[in-house]
């Protein structure tokens, strides 16, 4: 990703000194991939990749790694496409989330690294996807589940964090309930009586239907973030925002430094527009924030300069260093735990020298309490193919749907 090349610059620059190192992008990047030489390290994100396949893929490289490499989880798309057509003699891919979503995901990465090994796309369904991820029948998922591991195993090198990092100082996670007020609990509880009632008459294959009641879920974990997001007309207080307001207020008075993450760019700029008006000084980055301006901003934090630093999950949650930063605070619960440890991890690696706090703002009686339920009682797929627990399955449209269903809480 982007957000990571010029930290591979600056470490290849540390640790490998007598590579020759170039950041692809600028320049002639024809000559750059045409004239390369032994020992030339060249560092590109995977949107530029994309954009210039056709050049890559004629180069006959010695060793090609993929750094944050669930870029490629979804076979489908032209990354993946542009990613499988390279040569090189040795692959390698570096990843804290082999599985994201479902375990097509990491048959995507061993397709590159290792092709062959788990077959084609359908015979992996048919022998291992299939019966781990429906579960029906518990002594066929297992056996799946141990031979899917005992052909993956010798190919993985797994170093947990706590492993590689015994010096980090603790880390505290806390779930920080938030009471609605009346006007935002009735626009919700409206919200999600009419996507019950819209998805009642729904028709159509079970992907297209996941679609749908994912687009409403969507709309109704905006509306537990701040009523702005979902129904600006009706002028609503965020009881999100004040809870985020009087925590930082707190923090700030003694002197931490924070960071804070939420999935919605537009959520990001109601809280700029909250501390605009307080005076705070803080960065900030988005997916729209250019590489070298994505650098700027990170060195500045570290260096001191603003006490807050608003990242959207997906641009900041991977590849940087923010350990100036105690404390996090997660406005909005993702899907995956792991995705949001990944960016709570920004604060908590090398260099971090007190104690780190995580707090979740979690809106009660909503669909973010059925995300964290998710957390607790769905054990990470990823762990049940590289440690042996159980596995989770993933969530069917009928799943979702009791969980809009049910009101969660009521």
């Amino acid at each position: 990703p982007t957000s990571v090349c010029m930290n591979w610059m600056a470490e290849a620059a540390r640790f490998a000194p007598t590579l020759n190192v170039k950041l692809f992008g600028a320049g002639d990047r024809a000559a750059m991939l045409d004239d390369a030489q032994p020992f030339d390290l060249i560092i590109a994100s995977y949107g530029l990749l994309q954009l210039e396949a056709d050049r890559f893929a004629k180069v006959k490289w010695h060793t090609i790694v993929l750094d944050e490499a669930q870029a490629i989880k979804n076979n489908a798309t032209k990354r993946s496409a542009a990613v499988m057509a390279l040569q090189g003699d040795f692959r390698m891919v570096a990843t804290g989330t082999p599985l994201e979503n479902h375990l097509g995901e990491l048959w995507n990465l061993f397709r590159f690294i290792n092709p062959g090994l788990l077959g084609t796309s359908d015979q992996f369904n048919l022998k291992f996807a299939g019966p781990i991820e429906r579960a029906q029948d518990k002594r066929a998922a297992a056996a799946a589940r141990s031979r899917l591991k005992r052909l993956i195993q010798p190919f993985i090198l797994r170093r947990t964090k706590s492993q590689v990092l015994s010096e980090l100082p603790p880390r505290t996670e806390i779930v920080l309930p938030v009471d609605q007020t009346e006007e935002e609990a009735a626009l919700y509880e409206t919200l999600r009586r009419d996507a019950v009632a819209k998805l009642a008459s729904l028709e159509g294959p079970e992907s297209q239907k996941s679609i749908q009641i994912l687009a409403e879920m969507m709309k109704l974990r905006r509306a537990c973030c701040n009523p702005q997001l979902v129904a600006p007309e009706l002028g609503l207080q965020s009881s999100k925002l004040t809870v985020f307001g009087r925590l930082l207020e707190g923090l700030l008075e003694n002197r931490h430094k924070v960071l804070v993450f939420s999935q919605f760019v537009d959520h990001l700029t109601l809280i700029r527009k909250h501390l605009d008006a307080r005076g705070v000084r803080y960065q900030y980055l988005d997916g729209a924030t250019p590489m070298q301006v994505r650098k700027e901003r990170v060195d500045a934090f570290q260096a001191g300069d603003g006490d807050v630093f608003l990242i959207s999950l997906k641009a900041g949650g991977v590849g940087i260093n923010l350990t100036a930063a105690d404390y996090v605070i997660h406005m909005d619960p993702w899907w995956n735990p792991a995705v949001e440890d990944q960016a709570s991890d920004r604060a908590h690696r090398m260099g971090q020298q007190r104690p780190v706090t995580i707090y979740r703002l979690v809106a009660k009686n909503t669909i973010e309490e059925g995300i964290v339920d998710l957390h607790k009682h769905k054990r990470d797929l990823a762990d049940s193919l590289l440690e042996g627990s159980d596995a989770a399955a993933r969530l069917s449209p009928t799943d979702m749907l009791k969980m809009l269903q049910e009101g969660l809480g009521h």
